[in-house]
């Protein structure tokens, strides 16, 4: 694969976030609600599309656990699915559950569902007491040591040596998050060449982000690397949407992995699979 050119995700690419995120998300239902899924459910909700904003996937988890609270009769593979139907994303749990429930249940759904409670006790979980008074400007109601301290870097320092391209990266992380995981692994990048959460409102799989990227890099060809069926679908969409070639990268490394995640990868459309970031730099050469 020849390219100008690579962007470059960070959860489950850079850095192994099921420690950190997805336990976030896991235990965040937990404690606003009672009760919650397990982290194989998570992987689930990432598959029907539209969550690379983790605060709206811990959203649409509490619907889920709330709905079957209140008589909704599915599986979270059924869920899932009826999501992915629905067209992804939070917008398409909210259908799912206002299709299965009475009004009554409805109501008191989203009477209990709570999105800024949510999104508090998450990042009091993955940030930990000493990071969330210096980013969020708050103090904690409960301390813990964040889990954000658990994320073991995935790719090797020869590898970003190795890729000799303009870098990039496109993630769903806040800025400062973002920052944090680029300092762990040893990337430096100026400002024009990161999309995150701040500054773009998108989403993946919305191609904008990648677009713009490859136009501040100057490249005529690109490789998208990522963990996800929506970072696929990201240079998919970009290659419908503009003259460049991109190619999306699946890594088996996040949520997806083994010949199962291999195959869902080939599935949607990537132009290669890999068992990690490490081997990137042999794919390009």
């Amino acid at each position: 694969m020849n390219v100008d050119a690579v962007v470059l995700d960070i959860d489950g690419v850079l850095v192994d976030v099921s420690d950190s995120y997805r336990r976030a998300i896991v235990e965040t239902v937990a404690r606003v609600h009672g009760g919650t899924v397990d982290r194989e459910a998570v992987q689930e909700f990432k598959e029907a599309g539209g969550f690379n904003n983790d605060w709206e996937l811990t959203d649409a988890v509490a619907l889920y656990v709330l709905a079957r609270e209140e008589g909704m009769d599915r599986s979270v593979g059924s869920f899932t699915s009826a999501i992915e139907a629905a067209g992804g994303g939070l917008s398409g749990a909210r259908t799912v559950v206002s299709e299965a429930l009475t009004p009554a249940a409805r109501e008191l759904v989203l009477t209990a569902w709570d999105d800024e409670r949510h999104r508090t006790v998450f990042q009091q979980l993955y940030l930990g007491g000493e990071l969330y008074r210096d980013l969020e400007g708050e103090e904690p109601r409960f301390d813990t040591p964040g889990y954000i301290h658990d994320e073991r870097v995935i790719v090797d320092p020869e590898t970003l040596a190795a890729l000799e391209r303009p870098l990039g990266v496109l993630t769903g992380r806040p800025a400062a998050e973002t920052e944090i995981a680029l300092d762990r692994v040893g990337l430096d990048l100026p400002e024009p060449n990161r999309f995150t959460m701040d500054n773009w409102a998108g989403g993946k799989p919305d191609p904008d982000a990648l677009v713009t990227l490859a136009d501040r890099l100057d490249a005529d060809s690109l490789a998208f690397v990522g963990d996800t069926l929506d970072d696929v679908r990201t240079a998919i969409n970009a290659n419908t949407s503009d003259e460049r070639a991109y190619y999306g990268v699946g890594v088996l490394t996040g949520g997806l992995s083994g010949e199962t995640g291999r195959r869902k990868f080939e599935q949607v459309g990537a132009s290669v699979v890999l068992d990690s970031v490490n081997d990137l730099p042999g794919l390009l050469a």
